[in-house]
């Protein structure tokens, strides 16, 4: 064998690119980084508490539009990583654990909300569940009203975010793999105490990273929310919705104010994100290397 082969082959030479290059390249990624997301952000803020911190804190507890805003989002958010979670623990496991067909048509269709206008999804469900729309005349026979009510925020935020939890959730099952599973099937565990005791202690930091990122998406929804759910002040205005009508209506104070709490939550759901990407990460070597050691031994 040639004594170079392994050399060439079998390790990753570091390769270390010129000074003037690393620092060019990192300069132009802290000046852009600096442009489009730490100016923007201090600006919010500075606008926020342009006017001292007490009128920042009026404007938030004592503007009715503003409380029903947050309220609505808090209510709204965690209905729709619910939903999203539940689907995504069984949409995962389905499309990690079986073949059958059909299953790169679900996979494709789970896919539909990244490729998809969030304002093409909202006509959607217009048409869906309007007054002349697919299930409309059947509802309004039933008494029942989505469109422009809290039911419609929940489903148009569930469709944008229905992505996140099952893409999150699939790699990680797959790398940890069926057999501890099996072995409890062999043992006559029933599928709740599989679930419970194998699959779930598993998946957690992956499960826990896909509900972050759902959560904070679903929290700055805009587009498909806004066509359904026809702008009713401290009725159906999330806060996007309601920063863009204080925005129209040259309510500058509030409408910073108001942003500066969805910027606030981005940030505490972006370090969450942050803190679990490491334990992710932490889980996926540990099963790697688990693997390969069950490998070497079997050799």
């Amino acid at each position: 064998m040639n004594p170079n082969f392994s050399t060439q082959f079998g390790q990753k030479k570091t390769q270390n690119d010129p000074f003037w290059v690393r620092c060019l390249l990192t300069g132009s990624a802290i000046v852009l980084l600096t442009i489009l997301v730490i100016v923007p952000l201090i600006s919010v803020y500075k606008e926020a508490l342009n006017d001292g911190v007490i009128a920042y804190f009026e404007t938030l507890f004592d503007d009715a539009d503003a409380g029903s805003a947050i309220r609505l989002t808090l209510l709204v958010a965690p209905c729709s990583v619910l939903l999203n979670t539940i689907f995504g623990v069984i949409a995962a496991w389905l499309l990690s654990r079986f073949r059958f067909t059909g299953r790169g048509i679900l996979s494709v269709l789970i896919d539909i909300p990244f490729a998809v206008s969030p304002v093409v999804a909202g006509l959607m469900f217009v048409l869906l569940f309007g007054a002349t729309g697919f299930f409309g005349p059947w509802l309004r026979q039933q008494g029942w009203q989505i469109l422009f009510e809290f039911p419609a925020l929940v489903i148009a935020t569930t469709f944008t975010t229905l992505p996140f939890v099952v893409r999150e959730l699939i790699p990680v099952l797959e790398a940890i793999g069926p057999e501890e599973e099996f072995a409890a099937v062999s043992l006559g565990a029933s599928p709740w105490q599989i679930f419970r005791q194998i699959t779930l202690p598993n998946i957690k930091w992956g499960l826990l990273y896909g509900i972050i990122l759902c959560n904070a998406r679903a929290m700055g929804e805009f587009g498909a929310v806004y066509v359904v759910s026809g702008h009713i002040a401290q009725e159906t205005n999330t806060m996007p919705l309601q920063i863009e009508q204080f925005f129209q209506g040259f309510q500058s104070r509030s409408a910073f104010a108001l942003a500066s709490v969805l910027t606030f939550l981005a940030i505490v759901s972006l370090i969450l994100k942050v803190m679990v990407e490491k334990q992710v990460r932490s889980t996926m070597k540990s099963v790697s290397q688990g693997h390969t050691g069950s490998h070497s031994q079997s050799e």
